[in-house]
């Protein structure tokens, strides 16, 4: 990366490029740092409650389409790829092809909300929403209602920050178009691909963990 003290991206309070970058790149990984507890948080308490309702998790499990949470998942691993290849892009200065993959990325990101919402709207005909007319017959009710509770929980957290990653593309394109990233500055396209990466690693713990996990275990 070049360290041009010219260049119009370089804000006034770094010496050059190449501290820019870092301190991005370092500020970056705090974020995720947080997040990680956050979502740690979420799996810890899933653990725990799962050990102690195991049948009605186990149920609650296979309540849940494998076929859509599959899919989901092929879903963001593709996208893993296309925003990978989208900071290359951006490392060699390739600005149409930037673009292009960002628009990959997008449509991959909203097929995969799209597929959860239909999964929401599943559950909601089924009477499956804790706080929404929940209704399950049986003794396991209880119990039942805490697992819909963090499947929501953790998979809406999820699907946010999918909206906030459409978002951010959205936001970026524009200075995509205009060639604002290149070889010298692409710390944005980096970052953000970093972000995108994170979101979609939480999606290969949640799907085995709400979906496969004592999957058909009677």
């Amino acid at each position: 990366m070049s360290s041009s003290a010219s260049h119009p991206a370089l804000r006034h309070y770094f010496d050059d490029l190449q501290q820019q970058h870092e301190s991005a790149t370092m500020g970056m990984w705090a974020f995720l740092a947080q997040e990680i507890m956050f979502f740690g948080g979420l799996f810890a308490g899933y653990t725990v409650y799962r050990f102690k309702y195991f049948n009605a998790f186990v149920t609650g499990s296979n309540l849940l389409p494998l076929e859509w949470g599959g899919l989901n998942t092929v879903i963001l691993i593709a996208s893993s790829f296309t925003v990978a290849m989208a900071v290359r892009c951006a490392q060699q200065g390739q600005h149409k092809s930037i673009f292009n993959w960002f628009i990959a990325t997008m449509v991959l990101g909203i097929a995969f909300l799209g597929v959860k919402s239909i999964e929401y709207s599943h559950k909601y005909h089924d009477h499956l929403i804790p706080g929404l007319n929940f209704t399950w017959d049986g003794p396991m009710a209880g119990p039942m209602k805490i697992f819909f509770s963090f499947y929501f929980v953790m998979t809406g957290m999820h699907a946010l920050h999918m909206v906030i990653g459409v978002g951010l593309m959205i936001w970026l394109m524009p200075k995509i178009r205009a060639g604002k990233f290149g070889p010298e500055y692409y710390s944005p396209i980096e970052n953000f691909g970093l972000y995108w990466h994170f979101v979609d690693i939480v999606w290969i713990f949640l799907f085995p963990l709400l979906y496969l996990i004592g999957r058909h275990i009677q």
